[in-house]
């Protein structure tokens, strides 16, 4: 494993330090397990494993066939050179900001470290976003170069040029760009590369990564090479099941985030710099996402709740049409009371399960768990997943259908992960311990505060904004932090419903709870200022098709199915679940289905799938008027 720090004397990481206010914990931090570097930047990663083992497989590509194409070390790194010497001979100066608008790809990760070859600050831009969302970016970045994925974002970033003085090069990825800049600069010598890369450190900016703008602008978080470093060299050393092999396969990863989104980059960066085999895949539609998992057949994955929600109720809907969804279900119980009584055994608070749920679990693995862990490629055994909470019933479920999931926490002012679950002390319905290096903290009012060497140097053109509270960021998250340190994250600040009898309600757990349903694709609780809490609920399109065909209802209406009885009870025992999560006061007493989904194209959803909740409030301000006017 390539290290430009010195680890420490290997061992999983030591308890938090806690600090008591009051008799409630308000501290916990962890200290760090490697040394942050004092030279270099990430740009030489490809170079340190080229040098270090040249025929060591650090990626895979896949190729027009199909079929995945191994890239050596020192393939990589040549590559790398080839595409810097392209952006230099293009005129980009050290410190340029390279914008890239594209879907998840090889060639996403190579134009990263080949901009940071060249001495650039790369500029990641959501391949969904609007003209205007990309005007902006641009415009506020300054980008002096964009390589855009296909022709539609071309002519889109073309039409706005003239609001860019800055940008001078745009190339597209589908026409040939990366081969085309590997020619440009094919005459310039390596030594050009190799200047830039000497002359950068930790404290240079490696890019900028624009907040997804629930409210107002985006706004670019500054993320430094070290940025980087104190959270993926961290990470690794921590999660040492995940990112080392422990079996005779060596460990490799499928990622597919979006690498505009801070933890998709920071998967990418982690397993360059730990060697672990990566792949690219675009897409997340399940079709897609199912065939390219079964092809590279990763044996660790880095996920958002969505995917696995997706999996297993795929898995769900699979079973249901063959007649056997009350077996499945069984299954279900059964791998969630093994997976939490396993983990109970783990942190030494429960005996672990016992004969017959041992030999259950044993009767239902090829019957069930075996067909969950070929979904997603058959050599899985462990998950990162961050983004929203999963929930404590599928992670429960994925443990004891043999996949251990790690929950964590962060935003992109830490550079993806402040916390996450240590491996040898899981505790269901938490994000885990800080992770090392980190401090948290638990502000008077709820609010989540952090500190380590991954908090950001600040917003671009705007470094003031930077809302330091005596040396702490300020997530803007409701949490508390239980008696041995484990964060739980209860709510956004900004989003807590204070209702007309004056009960603060947090909207995040009933809203994760209900997406989890596989008839629910968002939903939307309301209640500030009103007697009582309710929710504007849309359908999930993959899971509606399918209730519709076991149904026989292919032939309804939209408008006719939002009001059909059936659809109804079945969303009401979703919504009955998730209020068996808090107290009455906080409970959702109605619901409404809308006809239309919340979607980024409509102004619902932000590129990294946040609600835009006072755009839903306005846009469906009748339908809210409604739950509180008349009962159904």
């Amino acid at each position: 494993m390539a290290r430009q720090g010195t680890p420490p004397a290997q061992g999983s990481a030591g308890t938090p330090q806690l600090t008591a206010e009051g008799g409630r914990v308000r501290q916990a931090a962890v200290p760090p397990l490697v040394d942050p570097p004092q030279r270099g930047s990430l740009a030489d990663i490809p170079f340190t494993n080229a040098a270090e083992a040249p025929s060591d497989v650090v990626m895979s590509r896949k190729g027009q066939d199909g079929r995945w194409q191994d890239v050596t070390a020192a393939a990589f790194r040549d590559e790398v050179v080839a595409v810097a010497k392209g952006l230099i001979a293009a005129g980009l100066r050290p410190g340029d900001r390279l914008a890239v608008m594209a879907r998840t790809s090889y060639a996403w990760t190579l134009l990263d470290f080949a901009g940071w070859a060249a001495g650039l600050i790369t500029v990641p831009i959501y391949p969904t976003s609007s003209a205007s969302q990309c005007a902006w970016i641009l415009a506020d970045s300054g980008a002096a170069a964009c390589v855009v994925e296909d022709v539609a974002q071309a002519r889109m970033i073309s039409s706005a040029r003239t609001e860019l003085p800055a940008l001078r090069e745009l190339w597209q990825i589908d026409t040939g760009a990366v081969g085309q800049l590997a020619a440009d600069g094919r005459t310039l010598p390596d030594a050009l590369v190799t200047s830039r890369r000497q002359a950068m450190a930790p404290d240079t900016v490696a890019t900028l990564i624009y907040t997804s703008g629930t409210t107002g602008r985006p706004k670019g978080c500054i993320l430094t090479h070290g940025n980087f470093f104190a959270e993926v060299d961290n990470a690794t050393e921590l999660l040492h099941p995940v990112f080392r092999s422990v079996s005779t396969e060596p460990a490799s990863t499928l990622l597919f985030l979006p690498l505009s989104h801070v933890f998709g980059r920071m998967v990418a960066v982690g397993c360059l710099r730990a060697r672990v085999r990566l792949g690219h895949a675009p897409s997340i539609a399940t079709d897609d996402l199912l065939a390219d998992l079964a092809g590279f057949r990763p044996t660790f994955l880095l996920a958002i709740p969505y995917v696995l929600e997706k999996v297993y109720n795929t898995g769900r809907a699979t079973a249901e049409k063959i007649g056997r969804a009350a077996s499945f279900d069984r299954a279900a119980r059964i791998a969630q009371a093994y997976g939490a009584a396993a983990i109970a055994r783990q942190t030494g608070t429960g005996p672990g399960p016992g004969p017959g749920l041992r030999l259950a679990r044993a009767l239902y693995d090829p019957l069930v768990y075996r067909r969950i862990r070929a979904a997603l490629g058959g050599r899985v055994r462990y998950a990162i997943c961050g983004g929203s909470p999963l929930g404590s019933r599928l992670a429960a479920f994925y443990a004891g259908a043999g996949v251990l999931v790690f929950e964590g926490y962060g935003l992109t002012e830490t550079t993806a992960a402040a916390t996450v679950t240590p491996p040898l002390s899981p505790r269901l319905g938490t994000v885990g311990w800080p992770l090392p290096g980190t401090a948290v903290r638990i502000a008077e009012d709820g609010e989540v505060l952090l500190r380590g060497g991954q908090v950001f140097a600040g917003y671009w053109n705007d470094e003031g904004a930077f809302p330091a509270v005596e040396g702490w960021f300020p997530t803007g998250d409701i949490g508390e932090l239980d008696a041995d340190g484990y964060l739980t994250i209860t709510g956004r600040k900004k989003e807590i419903i204070i209702t007309a009898g004056g009960k603060n309600v947090a909207p995040a757990p009933l809203e994760d709870r209900l997406r989890a349903h596989p008839l629910v694709g968002q939903c939307m609780v309301v209640g500030d200022n009103r007697p009582y809490v309710t929710a504007l609920i849309t359908l999930e399109p993959d899971g509606l098709t399918h209730w519709r065909r076991m149904r026989h209802k292919e032939a309804l209406a939209a408008k006719e199915l939002v009001e059909d009885e059936e659809l109804l009870a079945e969303l009401q025992k979703a919504v009955d679940d998730a209020n068996a999560s808090v107290s009455q006061a906080e409970s959702i007493r109605r619901f409404r289905v809308l006809p239309v989904d919340f979607t980024e194209d409509g102004g619902h959803l932000t590129p990294s799938m946040k609600l835009r909740r006072a755009a839903v409030a306005r846009d469906f301000a009748a339908d809210i008027e409604e739950l509180y006017r008349r009962r159904r």
